[in-house]
């Protein structure tokens, strides 16, 4: 088989491992289940989600078998780790339309055909039937409080107040583990590395009970150089439906990563092999521009496919270049020409408040169809547009239109 586990260390995915010795002799003499969870909170993945499915990819490629679980009951609690407040309860209603579009964006990164298929579990199906009594002495009898309020994910939320309800959630999960593992054999399972806490709930839950073949590994999250999370615009996360964040949008964004981000994306993101990934990243001055170009273009086309890489291609060339307005721009619709300038920059997602604005317009750093706005009061007209549209750009790179 391949040494899939040499892959992922190769790439720079690994980050936690619970039995590493057992898990790459695991890896060498058979295909292993293994499991990764999705939280439906929003009826879209987004880039948080993105180095889950490239795992999952992998991990399938090289003979092991893709489950992927649905957190459909623990949604009704919403998982603590990295909040301070707690989340809003889910309806079942939400969570059934967040699940079916969730299985539209795995399979573009996984098969569910062949030997080792990937499938699709919603927790749902065995916690929203489970009967407390009977729960907490044959699950909850095997964790200590203790130990469970030392663990990273809940101490953010100790200040504020960690209610019962959010509590149990790492008993959720760690059932999850065990239920999967009676029901599909699966001996492993994975995760961000913000999960490390729960994925060892669920390792030591299956092993208290007399097994001893669990395993918990967790990938390193997309960070920027600074530790910060990657996929966050003015207007939010970068989701991987077209209809939220359009392909452009998404292409520009790895265009405009920085110098040091490049052989990270371009490891975790891409297929492209290692020698490539070096190559590039290794690209001296401006030069590694053409690095950026590529991991733009083959991370838009794994998620929206090549034809739409292709436009959002083209359609940043054209900007730069200066040949006219690119059909692919991002836009926004505005019902009269007569809108402010702070109030335009705030409806395109280009900024995120009336003061950012102001601060990038005293900067210098707002253009309306390649002039330069200083005026802070400035209202557009009818002559800025042309054909129905206008231009706005901030900074150097970020364009979007405005259409009547």
């Amino acid at each position: 088989m391949t040494d899939v586990f040499k892959i992922l260390e190769e790439r720079g995915f690994i980050e936690q491992i619970t039995h590493e010795k057992e898990v790459k002799e695991l890896f060498a003499k058979e295909s292993v289940p293994f499991y990764i969870g999705f939280d439906p909170t929003a009826d879209s993945l987004h880039v948080g989600h993105f180095i889950s499915l490239m795992v999952a990819s992998h991990m399938q490629k090289a003979g092991h078998k893709p489950i992927l679980l649905i957190g459909g009951g623990t949604a009704t609690i919403g998982d603590p780790s990295g909040k301070t407040d707690m989340r809003r309860m889910m309806s079942r209603e939400e969570i059934d339309y967040n699940v079916s579009q969730f299985k539209k964006q795995f399979a573009r990164f996984l098969s569910f055909e062949g030997e080792n298929a990937a499938i699709v579990v919603n927790n749902a199906d065995w916690l929203l039937d489970l009967k407390f009594i009977e729960f907490v002495r044959n699950i909850g009898v095997h964790f200590s409080v203790n130990k469970m309020l030392a663990a990273e994910c809940y101490k953010q939320r100790m200040e504020k107040g960690l209610t019962f309800f959010e509590l149990s959630y790492m008993l959720m999960q760690s059932y999850d583990f065990l239920h999967l593992y009676e029901t599909y054999n699966c001996k492993l399972q994975l995760g961000g590395n913000d999960q490390w806490s729960n994925i060892i709930g669920g390792v030591e839950l299956i092993r208290r009970i007399g097994k001893d073949d669990s395993f918990g590994l967790t990938f390193k999250l997309l960070t920027t150089k600074e530790g910060k999370k990657m996929g966050k615009t003015e207007k939010g996360a970068l989701w991987l439906d077209a209809s939220k964040t359009s392909p452009y949008e998404f292409y520009q964004y790895w265009r405009n990563i920085d110098d040091e981000d490049v052989h990270k994306v371009l490891s975790l993101l891409t297929f492209l092999p290692m020698d490539e990934v070096n190559r590039l990243s290794s690209l001296p001055g401006e030069q590694i521009n053409e690095a950026k170009k590529t991991a733009a273009f083959e991370i838009t086309k794994l998620i929206h496919g090549e034809e739409e890489a292709i436009k959002a291609e083209q359609a940043a060339e054209a900007l730069f270049n200066g040949n006219g307005i690119a059909e692919n721009m991002p836009s926004t619709k505005i019902e009269n020409t007569n809108i402010s300038i702070l109030d335009a920059l705030v409806k395109t997602g280009l900024v995120a408040s009336k003061g950012q604005a102001k601060t990038l317009i005293a900067q210098g750093g707002i253009t309306l169809n390649d002039v330069k706005i200083d005026d802070v009061t400035y209202t557009l007209n009818e002559a800025d547009f042309k054909d129905g549209r206008a231009i706005i750009r901030k900074g150097k790179k970020s364009y979007h239109k405005l259409e009547i």
